[in-house]
């Protein structure tokens, strides 16, 4: 097996030490309003809050090398000729020795070739909309060298998806000016000058480039550009083509010496009022950015910078770590699964390595998941999303299933008709209510579709997206799955002209008669968890209502969605079960599994285990729980998406693990620590760090996907960083494996741990208190807790009432049968 690197838990970084890694190995940058992506070899994009509309650089997916377009630096010995990337991408020279070092919201690469050591930390200081690239060349050889150091950069014209497809208009519009060394982007979207990017260098120049031909040499690529090749800029300035950004430094080092040279890319706006914004003006304020740069390119502000991010991280993960028998666990929990909760939060699945940034934006769905996993680490941002996500809804109850982060309205495309979406308001908003006790933000006003005038209360939201599902029943009684429920490739309005006929039509009717099992159990979860909000409003009987509807529906569940030894996937359009033993294919999907149980269908009649028993038996690999099984292996017009991927990839038979956690939750509910830490433990990233070369995703954030056991390339994964798997794991692990789960009347310690271990501590802040728990068990007991003591003094039951902000609670929860 091989590795590519290691984790430094001293330092919270994953180190890469060699930059050939199976895929790109990314990390982010920033937290707020810029980001960027950036790979183990420097490459990936910049972007302004939406990956598509305000596009920074350019960046080419699919391409060859894979990983194509970035950040680049460029060396070169002006003594004889010869020059490398530091990163190794573009030029791929070979390097003395190299290191990545990914940490969070920040990534320092460094490498050495020919006795000149270069070392450069990418980060976005906090409250800015800029990065830094801060460089540091040291001298290593005994005489002294002779450089040349270049920058570059590829401008995206804004708009990336137009950028990559409108070349008749793009290719004579590009505008670049350059002003005491700073290159400024100024090229238009349209006929709106209100925005640009800056790009500049703390050291005086020898050259520049804006034009990318004149940089690169006609047929030449950015793994050898001509500027570079022969040691001197062009000092060229884009009109149309294609603008770069380029700046040339010499350098001249002593033997031991280091120069340090700052670049700052950013972006910047003109208000609407300012003089320099009438239309069609070819004019950008740059008096309004020059301060800022001036400040970000002195090398006090970036280190005061650096030294403030740093410790934003600390405040942020201190709110809840852990040290338990397995170190896995410790460093995901503690840094690495919530570090990238908080990326799929701020991205949701706009832009990673497999999502360009242009079609998705910000999922309703999505969104409301990922609240899980980050709401306790930063709850003012959460009720600020909650509200945004909300404001997209529809005054039926349905919703958007995606909008841009930009805008914060509706995609059209891409609109109602995922029966599921609503129905995740209610588990989202009931995740802020618990972690934070503020329960105002029911009574903020909340327009449907953004429209002025259509406010209502953010509980009528949720009243509403109850009411979506019971407006919506099929045949059976059970939700209609319109376009699709959570699996977007499950398309089960697909239908013949004639009914028991072969399927003439791929038509996709989302006002089908197709129904879904999985919305079913989840709608028991959200009627349940909205009766509890109602009870919290005082509203006793519409909670009793809400509960009564649940009832109803987990009748309805074990009535016509129970096939003897699991829960039925769903009914398509004519009627016919999908995921059942009448069926040859697809047999046994997890998703029903998991929800049910979760919602707590099955739990007293013996269905639960019995599914959870069927999961082991048929979904389980030792790469993680497949979707379902036996896999399509021929298209299924009347399924739809599904099964027009090969067996064992993404919906059809993959490893999807965004469902798995729901398992690990579901065996804890019954009890079955063993289980529920062997299924986290088979798709931990940490832990799957020595099969790197199987895996080949990074292995400190999780994927969407690991190929299932149908696919030749078993134990793959694919999609990683935003997915719904990090927020999932983060709950399963921290809220169900270790028990520490917040609820609407406190803080519940009620761990189901695996045999072997002998309990955990904790650190808990909950509502501003500090909780310090510790929990004790005797190895080979596999229990839940018999005495929780807090402070000392034996409580009933395992919650803890809240404390108030800024005591400290010392919690002891003792496991003994």
């Amino acid at each position: 097996m091989v590795r590519y690197g290691h984790f430094d838990d001293r330092t919270r970084e994953y180190v890469i030490d060699r930059p050939d890694t199976p895929l790109p190995w990314i990390n982010y940058l920033g937290s707020e309003a810029y980001f960027g992506l950036i790979s183990n070899t420097a490459g990936g994009y910049s972007f302004y809050r939406d990956a598509r509309l305000r596009r920074l650089t350019r960046y080419r997916y699919n391409n060859a090398p894979l990983d194509l377009g970035g950040r680049y630096l460029y060396l070169r010995d002006d003594a004889n000729g010869d020059y490398w990337s530091p990163s190794w991408q573009p030029t791929q020279r070979e390097l003395d020795d190299y290191e990545c070092r990914h940490g969070l919201s920040y990534t320092r690469i460094a490498s050495a070739r020919g006795g000149i050591r270069a070392e450069t930390l990418y980060f976005v200081p906090l409250g800015e909309t800029l990065e830094v690239w801060r460089t540091r060349v040291t001298n290593e050889r005994d005489t002294t060298a002779e450089l040349s150091l270049f920058s570059s950069v590829e401008f995206c014209l804004w708009d990336a998806q137009d950028d990559a497809t409108n070349f008749q208009r793009n290719f004579s519009t590009g505008q670049v000016e350059v002003d005491d060394g700073v290159i400024y982007h100024k090229t238009e979207y349209r006929e709106r000058r209100d925005h640009f990017a800056y790009f500049a260098c703390s050291e005086p120049l020898a050259g520049f480039d804006t034009q990318r031909e004149a940089f690169l040499g006609a047929y030449r690529g950015w793994d050898r550009p001509a500027a570079v090749e022969q040691g001197s800029a062009t000092d060229s300035v884009a009109a149309g083509w294609s603008p770069i950004g380029s700046h040339h430094v010499r350098l001249s080092l002593a033997p031991g010496e280091t120069r340090e040279v700052i670049f700052v890319l950013g972006y910047a706006e003109n208000p609407r009022d300012d003089k320099f914004d009438p239309p069609h003006s070819q004019t950008i304020n740059k008096s309004r950015v020059r301060p800022t740069i001036a400040r970000w390119l002195d090398s006090a502000t970036v280190t005061e910078g650096f030294t403030a991010l740093t410790t934003h991280w600390d405040r942020l993960l201190g709110g809840l770590q852990v040290s338990t028998p397995d170190a896995d666990t410790d460093r995901m929990v503690n840094v690495w699964n919530a570090y990238q909760c908080m990326v799929t939060f701020n991205l949701s699945r706009s832009a990673s390595q497999f999502e360009s940034g242009i079609g998705r934006g910000m999922g309703f769905r999505d969104s409301n998941q990922d609240l899980l996993g980050f709401v306790h680490i930063i709850p003012e941002r959460a009720r600020e999303r909650i509200l945004d996500i909300a404001a997209t809804q529809m005054a039926t109850g349905g919703a958007y299933h995606q909008y841009q982060p930009l805008t914060k309205r509706g995609n059209n495309d891409i609109g109602d008709g995922f029966n599921d979406d609503p129905l995740w308001l209610i588990l989202g908003v009931s995740a802020y209510l618990k972690e934070t006790g503020e329960a105002t933000i029911l009574d903020e006003p909340v327009p449907f579709d953004n429209a002025p005038g259509s406010e209502v209360s953010l509980y009528e939201h949720l009243v509403r997206s109850l009411s979506y599902t019971l407006d919506r029943l099929g045949p059976h009684g059970l939700p209609l799955i319109g376009r699709a429920d959570w699996n977007d490739c499950l398309n089960l309005n697909c239908f013949s002209e004639t009914p028991g006929e072969p399927f003439q039509t791929t038509e996709n009717v989302t006002g089908g008669q197709a129904e879904s099992v999985f919305i079913a159990g989840q709608f028991v979860l959200a009627a349940k968890e909205l009766a509890s909000v109602a009870e919290l409003r005082g509203l006793d009987e519409k909670a009793a209502e809400y509960r009564a509807a649940a009832e109803k529906m987990t009748g309805t569940i074990v009535e016509h969605g129970w096939d003897g030894e699991w829960f039925r996937r769903a009914y398509d359009f004519h009627g016919n079960p999908i995921g059942s033993g009448e069926n040859d294919e697809g047999q046994i999907f997890v998703e029903p599994q998991g929800m049910c149980v979760l919602a707590g269908v099955g739990l007293d009649d013996g269905l639960a285990a019995r599914a959870l028993d069927s999961v082991g038996d048929r979904l389980g690999t030792p790469h993680g729980v497949v979707l379902q099984q036996p896999a399509y292996s021929r298209y299924h017009v009347e399924l739809g998406e599904i099964s027009t991927y090969p067996p064992g990839y993404k919906e059809n038979a993959g490893i999807f693990c965004h469902t798995n956690p729901w398992i690990m939750i579901a065996e804890t509910i019954l009890g079955r620590g063993d289980r529920a830490f062997d299924y986290y433990r088979r798709i931990n990233p940490s832990a799957r760090e020595a099969i790197s070369d199987v895996h080949r995703c990074e292995p400190y954030v999780y994927a969407q996907m690991i190929a299932g056991k149908d696919a030749p390339t078993h134990g793959e994964a694919k999609n990683s960083w935003l997915t719904g798997t990090a927020a999932w794991n983060f709950v399963a692990i921290t809220q169900w494996i270790l028990g520490l789960r917040p609820e609407l009347d406190g803080l519940r310690v009620d761990p189901v741990l695996p045999a072997a271990w002998n309990g955990f501590v904790a650190t808990r802040v909950y509502r501003g208190a500090t909780y310090e728990i510790t929990v004790r068990k005797p190895i080979g007991v596999s229990g839940r807790v018999t005495r929780l003591l807090v402070d000392g003094a034996q409580i009933d039951g395992t919650v803890i009432p809240p404390a108030p902000a800024g005591a400290t609670v010392r919690v002891e929860a003792v496991v003994e049968r």
